[in-house]
């Protein structure tokens, strides 16, 4: 999950506005639930092949839901492989961040003196909490661009 976190948040994160958006209130009112995590873990793996298409060096970041969906949508290999595990690509985009948000608002909250961030659910972060092992536990998409991964196999 760790690789997969950085892939996405190096690809993502620096276009994508965290400040209170569309695509940020659509990821705080989307509710994590142990069907969409099986299904989200499926869609990685049968993107596991596909991590050169998706992952290019070259490519330029998506900046919003509607783009990261678009890029995914425009390799028909990358589509197929997430709606063969029961997600479309937007849901899939938004179940990431949504995971993404309550990994980082757990983490807050375990800290002395950590509170909820604003606009953060209370429910998907328990539902992190309680799942933190299988969501880590997600074998990661291995980063074309990514020198150091084969440093940190070997």
């Amino acid at each position: 999950m760790s690789r997969l976190l950085i892939l996405v948040l190096a690809l993502t994160l620096p276009a994508l506005s965290w400040a209170e958006d569309a695509d940020t209130q659509e990821i705080s009112r989307y509710v994590l639930t142990d069907a969409a995590l099986a299904k989200y873990t499926r869609a990685v793996e049968n993107l596991r092949p596909l991590a050169q298409q998706i992952a290019s060096c070259d490519e330029e970041n998506a900046d919003s839901i509607a783009a990261m969906t678009a890029r995914i949508n425009g390799i028909p290999a990358a589509q197929a492989a997430i709606q063969s595990a029961g997600l479309p690509a937007r849901e899939f985009v938004v179940f990431m961040f949504a995971t993404i948000q309550a990994g980082m608002a757990a983490w807050a909250t375990d800290q002395p003196g950590g509170k909820l961030p604003p606009g953060v659910s209370q429910a998907n972060v328990n539902f992190y909490k309680a799942n933190r092992a299988k969501i880590e536990g997600i074998p990661p998409i291995q980063d074309a661009c990514d020198d150091d991964a084969e440093d940190e196999d070997r």
